[in-house]
C-alpha cells in the first residue's frame, strides 16, 4: 500500500475524531464525574458549587491611625475534578454599616493579562486569605471605639468566581456567600 495513502487515511481518521469531540462537547466526554476521561455521558454535566466558609478572622492590631485584620476563607471543592478559583470579592460590615470592600485574586481582562488564581483540589479544603488595613478617617469615633474594645458585630458578604479545570466542561461559576463572624472566631 502506498505510504502517502496510508498517511492520508490516518490524518483523516484523526480529523474525524477531533470534529466529533469538538462538536459534542460535554455531551460526549465526561471528565468531571467519577470514571474520568472517556466516560460517555448522555446528560448535562453538573458543576457543584464550592463551599466558602470562614477559616479565621482576627483583629491583629488597632492603633489610632489604622487597624490590621486577618481574614481567611476555607474553600472546599466537592467536584470530582479540581477547580480554578479566580477571585473572592467581599465586603466587610459592622452590622449593616459597610466598612471595607476587598478582593483576593483577580480575573484576567483581555488576552495579555494573566490571572493570579488558586487551584482547589477535590475534598481538600484550602485556606485563602489576606491581612487588610482599615484606616481611621476620624469620621466614625463610635466604630473605632468598638473596634478597640472588640465589640463589633462583623459580617462578611461576597462572592467567589471559579471554573472547572476541565477540557470538556467548565463554564464560569459564581457562589455568593454571607458569613456572620462569631466571637469565638475573632480574637
Amino acid at each position: 500500500m502506498n505510504s502517502k495513502l496510508l498517511l492520508g487515511i490516518v490524518i483523516g481518521g484523526l480529523a474525524a475524531v477531533i470534529v466529533v469531540i469538538a462538536f459534542s462537547g460535554s455531551q460526549f466526554l465526561n471528565d468531571v464525574s467519577p470514571g474520568g476521561l472517556g466516560k460517555i455521558s448522555q446528560q448535562q454535566i453538573k458543576v457543584l458549587p464550592i463551599a466558602v466558609e470562614l477559616g479565621k478572622f482576627k483583629v491583629l492590631s488597632v492603633t489610632e491611625e489604622e487597624a490590621q485584620v486577618k481574614v481567611d476563607f476555607k474553600i472546599t471543592n466537592p467536584n470530582y475534578k479540581s477547580v480554578i478559583l479566580e477571585v473572592i470579592k467581599y465586603t466587610l460590615y459592622d452590622g449593616d454599616k459597610r466598612i471595607l470592600v476587598s478582593q483576593i485574586g483577580d480575573r484576567p481582562e483581555g488576552a495579555i493579562d494573566s490571572s493570579n488564581y488558586f487551584t482547589i483540589l477535590r475534598d481538600t479544603p484550602q485556606l485563602i486569605g489576606e491581612t487588610i488595613t482599615i484606616k481611621n478617617a476620624g469620621t466614625d469615633p463610635e466604630f473605632w471605639n468598638s473596634l478597640q474594645n472588640n465589640t463589633i458585630n462583623w459580617r462578611i458578604k461576597g462572592e467567589a468566581n471559579f471554573n472547572l479545570s476541565s477540557m470538556t466542561a467548565g463554564q464560569e461559576n459564581t457562589v455568593p456567600f454571607e458569613i456572620t463572624v462569631d466571637s469565638s472566631n475573632s480574637n
